[in-house]
């Protein structure tokens, strides 16, 4: 080739290179496992490293310091793609991906342009009680993805809900969501926090009073909460505080619908969702005597427990950019929390949830003397405790010392995976280098992965995931069959398909079946002795006619006499004579909270392979 031919060649090269960097602030040249071979253009005041050269760097490595989320080549479906990403220092960035293959090897091209200055934020769900800011529930971690699941479920009915969880970890935000999503949206949110208000003035507070009801009550009189939430949500906060004079009257509210002003007796009818919440232990105060074991049955048809932020760690840096934006926005401050400074961030406990991160972020919007906080200045701001350990670890046979010590090595990777599930988070409370901590998780998921996904453990793990989703499924529908309904029919000594509540429960039940769509049938039995069940309602197309009994496998008859005493379960895959099932069963029960019979999904086996192989795929367990 001669050399006017190579001088055009590069003229043309640097032309396409203008061209791109036209279009993009920054090109960078990778393998297909991502090892970064060229690079042109830069972001400027981007990429959190000190090397002034990217080439032979993994671009997952730096994305890992520079972004939110998963690795960018986990989420490539085609040979071109666009993301918009947040970085860790609040900008946005645009990064198109285009795959090329040149000389028999496949390369990738990165074109990354920043948007800060015009980008569209989402919508979020409004918080409205503050119009100056939104309030999103945050939503990146499994755990949270299953309370936002059953929420949406609940939502969709008017049925009590019982939040459960540590204090500070958003309690009053879910059953905000909950208000938002459903129904009754459009209704009053009326929060009455039981445990602030004293309680001489708290049953007037929820009742309302009449004129001269007590020394210095307002002539007029005054509605209550419960009134003021008509047709809408009343959320009670710190429902364990409530006295048991008033757990009474709660319980008549939940019961009849209506309630009686203080000093007049005369009821008023209300139409209201009851959405309660408390960080303690009801069954425990229940077994003290400290609470009504009536009312913990009616405030609990649908318990959620809320997890503690240690619990989610995935999503502090979320939370994070969300307050920083929030505060610097209110207080007119440009801070900016460090990729080091998040990590420290992601490995503290917090004790207050997610409230005592919010606190801790405005206290550095506020106070902070850096724009820049680093990770030496967060010690500042969090009381860190050093862990005592009590006594060493005890070893209960000899055995070879460096055996020993992989044993426990292998335990704290194991814990510390299990808690940040992050290699990077990982590294820094085991105190060892990134590269080291990878070599050796790397060799232990190694050493596990035969065991772990064999065809029977992969099946039962797949299972579990399943049953999870039918329970919850189970619990929530189970709430469309009231109380006095189910009384009614069980309580009747021969079962009337043509009372008005034989046909209303039957309208029901076929319409949850029409509208789920993957349930084959739907029913109610009652058990007649140990072994036997007594149909006494079903969907229109129930195989087993009303009146009838039916005697299951044992693996079927074990978790619906489980649901009889209370407990929800699904079923292992049976066969009987009708064919092969997968049920969910839910306990149904009276005003007091006694189980008076079932509810019954089933669910076919082709169904069921079906869902293993859509759970499989989105876990990617092959």
């Amino acid at each position: 080739m001669g050399v006017s031919m190579i001088l055009a060649n590069e003229q043309l090269l640097q032309a396409y290179q203008s061209i791109i960097l036209s279009i993009y602030n920054e090109i960078i040249v990778t393998d297909k496992q991502g090892m970064i071979l060229f690079r042109s253009g830069k972001l400027q005041n981007f990429w959190s490293t000190n090397t002034t050269s990217l080439q032979g760097r993994m671009f997952t490595e730096l994305e890992e310091i520079s972004f939110f989320g998963d690795p960018i080549l986990k989420l490539l479906k085609s040979e071109v793609h666009s993301l918009q990403l947040k970085a860790w220092n609040g900008s946005h960035i645009l990064i198109t991906v285009f795959t090329s293959n040149h000389a028999g090897e496949e390369l990738i091209i990165w074109g990354l342009k920043s948007i800060s200055d015009h980008v569209i934020e989402p919508m979020e769900l409004s918080d409205d009680t503050n119009t100056q800011q939104t309030s999103p529930i945050v939503v990146h971690s499994p755990k949270m993805k299953e309370v936002l699941h059953t929420i949406e479920m609940v939502s969709k009915v008017s049925t009590t809900v019982l939040l459960l969880g540590e204090s500070g970890v958003g309690k009053e935000m879910i059953a905000k969501t909950i208000h938002q999503l459903g129904n009754r949206s459009s209704k009053p949110f009326i929060a009455v926090n039981c445990g602030a208000i004293p309680e001489n003035l708290l049953e007037s507070e929820l009742f309302g009073y009449v004129g001269g009801a007590f020394s210095g009550a307002n002539k007029n009189g005054a509605p209550g909460k419960f009134e003021l939430a008509n047709e809408g949500i009343i959320f009670l906060d710190e429902v364990a505080e409530m006295p048991l004079n008033l757990q009474v009257k709660l319980l008549r509210v939940l019961q009849e619908k209506e309630v009686t002003p203080l000093g007049s007796s005369k009821p008023i009818h209300v139409d209201v969702q009851i959405i309660a919440a408390t960080n303690q232990s009801l069954e425990k105060m229940v077994r003290e005597g400290r609470f009504r074991q009536d009312l913990y049955y009616r405030l609990n048809v649908v318990p959620i427990e809320i997890p503690s932020l240690r619990e989610r760690t995935e999503e502090i840096p979320y939370l994070i950019y969300h307050f920083i934006a929030k505060y610097n926005t209110l207080y007119q401050r440009n801070i900016h929390i460090l990729p080091d400074a998040i990590d420290l961030f992601c490995i503290y406990d917090w004790p207050g949830n997610v409230r005592q991160l919010e606190n801790t972020i405005e206290r550095i919007v506020v106070t902070s003397k850096e724009l820049n906080v680093d990770s030496k200045l967060i010690h500042h701001y969090l009381p860190w405790k050093k862990t005592e350990i009590e006594e060493p670890p005890i070893v209960h046979q000899i055995m070879p010392l460096q055996e020993a010590v992989d044993l426990i090595e292998e335990q704290l990777i194991n814990m510390a995976m299990e808690k940040y599930k992050s290699v990077k988070l990982a590294a820094k409370v085991l105190d060892i280098s990134q590269p080291t901590m990878s070599r050796k998780y790397k060799k232990i998921r190694e050493k596990l992965q035969q065991a772990v996904l064999s065809p029977s453990n992969k099946r039962q793990i797949l299972e579990q995931h399943l049953n999870k989703q039918l329970r919850s499924m189970a619990i929530v529908t189970s709430a469309v069959i009231l109380p006095e309904e189910i009384t009614e029919l069980v309580n009747n000594s021969s079962i009337s398909t043509s009372t008005p509540t034989y046909k209303k429960v039957q309208e029901k039940l076929t319409k949850i079946r029409e509208q789920e769509g993957i349930i084959e049938w739907v029913y109610i039995f009652k058990p007649v002795d140990y072994n036997k069940f007594l149909t006494i309602v079903a969907d229109e197309d129930f195989i087993i006619p009303v009146g009838h009994t039916y005697e299951g496998p044992s693996e079927m008859m074990k978790v619906a006499f489980e649901a009889m005493n209370g407990k929800p379960g699904v079923t292992p895959l049976y066969k009987d004579i009708y064919g092969e099932w997968k049920t969910s069963f839910a306990p149904l029960t009276d005003h007091t909270g006694k189980v008076l019979a079932i509810i019954g999904f089933d669910h076919t086996r082709s169904y069921i392979e079906t869902e293993l192989k859509k759970i499989e795929n989105m876990l990617k367990t092959h």
